[in-house]
């Protein structure tokens, strides 16, 4: 399992070669047990939403980390 600077690493350059906006990082550290960081970005459509989706879910699948997804069927928004 990767640590959480890794994984969020992968996370901010696969959203950025995916051309993410608006991206936001909240540090979570000592704050809550359940994550140490948030990351929040937009698409430009539901299309760009679904794609930048699959690719995070390969880059993640492929580090090793187990994901569940949220909210794919629509694009309107999703949790991963």
């Amino acid at each position: 399992m990767p640590d959480a600077a890794a994984v969020l690493s992968a996370v901010t350059a696969t959203l950025d070669d995916n051309k993410a906006e608006d991206v936001v990082v909240i540090d979570l550290s000592g704050k809550t047990s359940i994550a140490d960081y948030m990351v929040i970005a937009c698409g430009t459509s539901q299309r760009h939403v679904g794609a930048m989706t699959s690719k995070l879910r390969e880059q993640l699948k492929a580090m090793g980390s187990g994901v569940s997804v949220e909210g794919e069927t629509h694009c309107d928004w999703v949790l991963i």
